[in-house]
C-alpha cells in the first residue's frame, strides 16, 4: 500500500518582490503568515503499519524554520526575489536530501492563494 502523508508548517516573514512592475503593491515591504504543506509519498511498512515517523518531517523542517521565521526573506541567500514559486523550490531543495520521498511542497501566502511544487 502506498500513501501520501502531508504535514503543515507555518512561519511569519516579511518580503518584497523586486522584479514586479513599477507601482505594483508587492514591491513594497509587507509580511505574510506563510503556511507550508510538505507531502511525502511511499509504501507503508507492513510490520509497523506506517510509512514514516512524522518526527523525520519535524527534524527536516527545523533548520528551515529557524532561517525563515520572523526574518526578511529577501536577505536569505537564494530568496532575493522571494515569490511563492521561488520559495517553494528553495524549500524543496533543502528538504529533499533529508526526505528522499518528498512529493510536493505547497506554499500558502494567503488563505486562498497557493503555489504547488513537485520538483523538476
Amino acid at each position: 500500500m502506498n500513501v501520501r502523508l502531508v504535514h503543515e508548517f507555518r512561519f511569519e516573514a516579511a518580503h518584497r518582490l523586486p522584479r514586479v512592475p513599477q507601482g505594483h503593491k508587492c514591491a513594497r515591504l509587507h509580511g505574510h503568515s506563510f503556511k507550508v504543506e510538505v507531502a511525502i509519498r511511499g509504501p507503508v511498512n507492513e510490520e509497523t503499519g506506517w510509512f514514516i515517523d512524522y518526527s523525520h518531517l519535524y527534524d527536516a523542517w527545523a533548520p528551515l524554520h529557524a532561517e525563515l521565521d520572523h526574518n526578511y526573506l529577501n536577505e536569505v541567500p537564494g530568496l532575493e526575489n522571494p515569490t511563492s514559486e521561488v520559495l517553494a523550490r528553495w524549500i524543496w531543495d533543502r528538504l529533499a536530501p533529508a526526505l528522499p520521498s518528498l512529493n510536493r511542497v505547497t506554499i500558502f501566502e494567503t488563505c486562498d492563494a497557493r503555489c504547488e511544487y513537485e520538483g523538476d
